[in-house]
Formats: structure tokens, C-alpha cells, sequence
């Protein structure tokens, strides 16, 4: 099957190209290499014909899709923005390179996507009271954080609620720009399946990690931040407690949830999208995953500040039942054994920028900024950072 890949030049694009050949698969690169994701372009693959282009470029795209039979959609711009300037930004990135590669697809008779999609689309994760279920809290106060007082309480009766795992169920979420662009997104590959009696799955990303990921950017998310101080010696600084629950899954294995998802394309009712949590199922927090880098890198032991954003998300993990159930995908990659790696194999060069910090996906923990990346970067992470995509 021949697949275009957008953002096919990136951190899990790449992987997914990949993926797809080892797989008997022919993948066609489409990126922008932008400065802003790949400070130094990286060499073509010499098996995979590349396209240097944006993804809403008509005329790129058109010529791009000759002769394919599917699309995987990782081109995104990614992170939180420096502040809500940036939103054209993001909707012409995200929203109307979506539209155009949709339309594409739609005047080519392309039939089926498999589209980078993010758990932040969900907002703050599940939670339950022991006294009343499951219960939506709304934000955390601003003097409970600075008390130290990071978990959610309960609207009912303030107690302390528990995180849980989240369901592609869950009522969407989005709290931030980019979230919002993720989901819409979704929105318009699903209109695009119904119009044309495509086939679309959108692979729910959660904190993708991993050998590739760019180095000291804001384009990156929380396992590149600490990756990145760890190779300049210093510690991995962590905000909160460290106790915010995420899941942390590799690279390799969600460049394997596309492969599958294309694969299982043409199982799949025509003319709808169905969405997949895609993560490892097993949840870790962000310290945790601060002291396993620093051991495995044998480099200082995470600071933990008690610092805090107003906004960011406490616990958010992934249900990722569906997609075992249906498509037969699990991860593969443990967490120590992925933690190893990723602390010895190397990191490609990130955009120029004064190296910072996080604590989210996507987000830096200076207040008020973080960083986006670039139509055809690819890289999230998932979106990431961990598109992420």
C-alpha cells in the first residue's frame, strides 16, 4: 500500500515511515522541514520518495497524492503557544492544513486517514469521590496550589478525588488553543468520512518519548525537557510534587498503532472516524520518570519545586482497551526498558532557543509559555511532545 506521510520527515513521523516499510508498505514523505522543528534538515531516506511542502499547499498536496491509497496525517504545529497571538497560528497550521489535505484527498478518491490526534483533547483526566463517583472538577484554585494542595477536590464535598483511567467516552475537553485544534481536527475528518464514505481513525496520543526526539526546544514536551538538562549535566526540574499521573509511551510503539490502524482501514464501517486512546496503559508520574532518566543517564536527581501554572492538567492517563480490543495493538515497550533507551540513544537538534524546562506535554513551565512547532515538523506528542502528534 502506498501511504503519504505528513510531517513524515519528524519524530514520530519518522518512525511511522518506518514502521510502515518494515511492514511491506511504500510511504511517500510529505514535509515543510521548517527551520522552526528541524534545525538541521535531515537526510532523505533512500528507500522513500520525499516532498518538501506545506501541507496547505493544494497544488503540493494534489500532486502528492497521486497514486496513493492512504493518508497518515502527523503534520501539526504543536506546544502552547506563547500566548493567544499565536492562535491564527495554530487554526492555519493544524485546522486549515487538515481542511486542504482532506479536500485533496476527497478530488483523488483517497478513502482512508489515520490522523494524529492527542489526549489533550480531554482536559483534566477522570476522577472519582469516594462518596460521589465519578465527578468533572472544574479548575484548580490558584490558593490551593500555592498551599500545596495539587489534587483536584470534589465540586460536592472537597475531598480529595482519585485519578482514574480515561475512556474514549469522555466528554472532550479542550483548555488551551491547541487542544482545541486537535479536536477540530477530528471534527473535520469525521465530516470528510461522512461526505465521502471514508474511513478515519484518530489515534489519541499520550505522552510520547523516545530516541529522535529534538533537544533543547519548546517544541518538544516534558521527557525532552529533562532529557535535554541531563545532557548539559544538570537536573531535571520538576513542578508541583511530581505526583501528575501521565502515560508514557514509546515511539516505535505508536509509529506501530498507525501501521495497524491503516492496515485495518478497510475492516472499518465506511463514512464514519472512530477514535483510539493510544498509550502504554500503565500509568507513571512525571517524577518518576524525572528519577528514571537521571539513573539511567547516571546525572543529577531531579529538583522538584513545588512551582506551579495556573491551568495545567494534575493526572491525565489513558484507557487504551478499545484499540487492544478492536485493532489488536498494544504497547510493547516497558517503561524501564524504554526509559534505558532513551537515555542512551541520542536526541536530534532542536530548533535555536534558551533551553527550558516542564512538567506537561506541550507545555514549558515559564509562565505563559511554551513553544509551537511547524506544519510538517511531525513532532509531538504526542503531541506530543509529545503530540502530540
Amino acid at each position: 500500500m502506498r501511504v503519504l506521510v505528513t510531517g513524515g520527515a519528524g519524530f514520530i513521523g519518522s518512525q511511522v515511515v518506518e514502521a510502515l516499510l518494515a511492514r511491506g508498505h511504500e510511504p511517500v514523505v510529505f514535509d515543510a522541514l521548517l527551520p522552526s522543528a528541524h534545525a538541521e534538515p535531515p537526510p532523505p531516506h533512500p528507500a522513500v520518495r520525499r516532498i518538501v511542502a506545506d501541507v496547505r499547499d493544494r497544488a503540493a498536496v494534489d500532486e502528492a497524492l497521486r497514486d496513493v491509497q492512504a493518508v497518515c496525517h502527523q503534520a501539526a504545529m504543536v506546544g502552547l503557544g506563547k500566548d493567544f497571538a499565536d492562535a491564527p497560528d495554530y487554526v492555519g497550521c493544524n485546522d486549515l492544513g487538515t481542511a486542504v489535505l482532506l479536500a485533496a484527498m476527497a478530488a483523488a478518491g483517497v478513502g482512508s486517514l489515520v490522523l494524529a490526534g492527542s489526549m489533550v483533547v480531554y482536559g483534566e483526566g477522570r476522577y472519582a469521590c469516594p462518596r460521589h463517583g465519578v465527578v468533572r472538577p472544574g479548575p484548580r484554585a490558584e490558593a490551593d496550589l500555592a498551599a500545596g494542595r495539587f489534587d483536584p477536590q470534589c465540586p460536592a464535598c472537597d475531598t480529595a478525588l482519585g485519578p482514574e483511567l480515561v475512556s474514549e467516552d469522555a466528554p472532550t475537553d479542550p483548555r488551551n488553543v491547541y487542544a482545541a485544534t486537535k479536536l477540530t481536527q477530528e471534527h473535520l475528518a469525521a465530516a470528510w468520512a461522512r461526505a465521502t464514505g471514508g474511513r478515519a481513525v484518530a489515534l489519541r496520543y499520550h505522552n510520547v518519548y523516545g530516541p529522535g526526539m529534538p533537544r533543547d526546544t519548546p517544541y518538544a514536551g516534558v521527557a525532552s525537557f529533562f532529557r535535554s538538562a541531563l545532557a548539559r549535566g544538570q537536573a531535571p526540574v520538576v513542578y508541583e510534587d511530581g505526583g501528575q499521573r501521565r502515560d508514557f509511551v514509546h515511539v516505535r510503539d505508536i509509529a506501530a498503532a498507525n501501521a495497524v490502524a491503516l492496515e485495518a482501514a478497510a475492516d472499518r464501517e465506511a463514512g464514519t472516524l472512530t477514535a483510539y486512546n493510544t498509550g502504554s496503559g500503565v500509568p507513571h508520574t512525571v517524577g518518576e520518570m524525572a528519577h528514571a532518566l537521571a539513573e539511567a543517564c547516571g546525572g543529577p536527581a531531579p529538583v522538584v519545586t513545588g512551582e506551579y501554572r495556573l491551568g495545567d492538567v494534575r493526572h491525565i492517563t489513558a484507557s487504551s482497551r478499545r484499540i487492544a480490543d478492536e485493532l489488536g495493538w498494544r504497547a510493547q515497550v516497558d517503561f524501564a526498558s524504554g526509559m534505558k533507551e532513551f537515555a542512551r540513544d541520542g536526541m536530534r537538534a532542536g530548533a535555536p532557543t534558551e533551553p527550558e524546562v516542564a512538567t506537561e506535554p506541550e507545555v514549558a513551565t515559564r509562565p505563559g509559555t511554551s513553544g509551537a512547532g511547524a506544519v510538517g515538523s511531525g513532532v509531538a506528542v504526542p503531541a506530543g511532545a509529545v503530540q502530540g502528534p
